[in-house]
């Protein structure tokens, strides 16, 4: 892919990225790094420990103060350079929680980050300074379950809850589909003007924006209810029909976020399972 990786990108007053050089299925040309604040910074999503990504992040920083290592979830094209970047700063890592993995249930935990130890845990509302103005964590679970947004002034760095290019992934157990869409509410009810996705171009709409996503999903949520009244199906089954045409390298995701709105739906008395097949309640 062509793209500006190692870069220093300038995208408004005091908000620049660089990309990180881990394209994928998943997160697109590659994560995006914010550096926020002029005087000073504040690293949001540091992204993987790539040396040429760190390297390029300790060159854009410059003599600068690094007031925080801001993370919004720990997977781990989010978060694992923050460690190499703050022994480099002396910066301290701030923003969502560590994942108690091993409380969560079996799962594949190679998308996740259990080296991530943060020096301060941020509470919704709570805020770190750059340059005297607030950075202001938004809590956000669903995607994960300590993921974090950050409000900057009119901007929200809204991680991998909303992104520039594609729907979310919401993977249970420690993906949840109710905590996902009431993200998306609380966020729907903000007046943030433009979003910067740690993946994907921004997104100057975002209201309107966040209106699709829940419709999307709520669409998702009808579909998947007329597939098994028609009949018990398992999950495979359900992706097949639900997503036509899907690339071979997102089915295990798709089956993931289905099991997310099945899960979702048991919840609610709407269905219910027998051995892998799913029907209604």
């Amino acid at each position: 892919m062509t793209a500006p990786y190692a870069k220093l990108e300038q995208l408004g007053p005091g908000i620049a990225r660089v990309l990180a050089h881990n394209p994928s299925a998943f997160t697109y040309y590659g994560t995006q790094t914010y550096l926020v604040g002029e005087r000073e910074v504040a690293v949001i999503d540091p992204g993987p420990d790539l040396p040429e990504h760190v390297d390029a992040l300790t060159d854009a920083i410059g003599g600068r103060n690094v007031v925080a290592i801001m993370c919004t979830h720990t997977h781990r094209d989010h978060s694992p350079a923050a460690r190499p970047l703050a022994e480099r700063t002396g910066a301290s890592i701030v923003g969502c929680a560590a994942l108690a993995l091993e409380t969560v249930g079996p799962r594949a935990d190679a998308s996740f980050d259990g080296d991530y130890v943060p020096d301060r845990v941020l509470a919704d509302g709570e805020i770190v300074e750059v340059d005297g103005q607030p950075i202001t964590a938004v809590a956000t679970p669903g995607h994960t379950s300590n993921h974090l947004c950050f409000a900057f002034g009119d901007a929200l760095f809204s991680g991998d809850h909303v992104m520039g290019w594609s729907t979310t992934v919401v993977v249970p157990p420690d993906g949840d589909m109710a905590a996902y869409m009431a993200s998306l509410d609380k966020l729907r009810q903000r007046g943030e003007r433009t979003y910067y996705p740690a993946h994907g171009k921004p997104v100057t709409n975002p209201q309107q924006y966040v209106r699709h996503l829940l419709g999307h999903r709520m669409q998702r949520e009808r579909q998947i209810l007329k597939l098994v009244r028609e009949k018990p199906r398992a999950i495979p089954d359900i992706v097949s029909n639900a997503y036509p045409g899907l690339d071979p390298r997102l089915v295990t995701a798709a089956g993931g976020s289905v099991l997310a709105h099945l899960l979702d739906l048991q919840r609610r008395g709407l269905v219910d399972s027998r051995g892998d097949e799913w029907t209604t309640a």
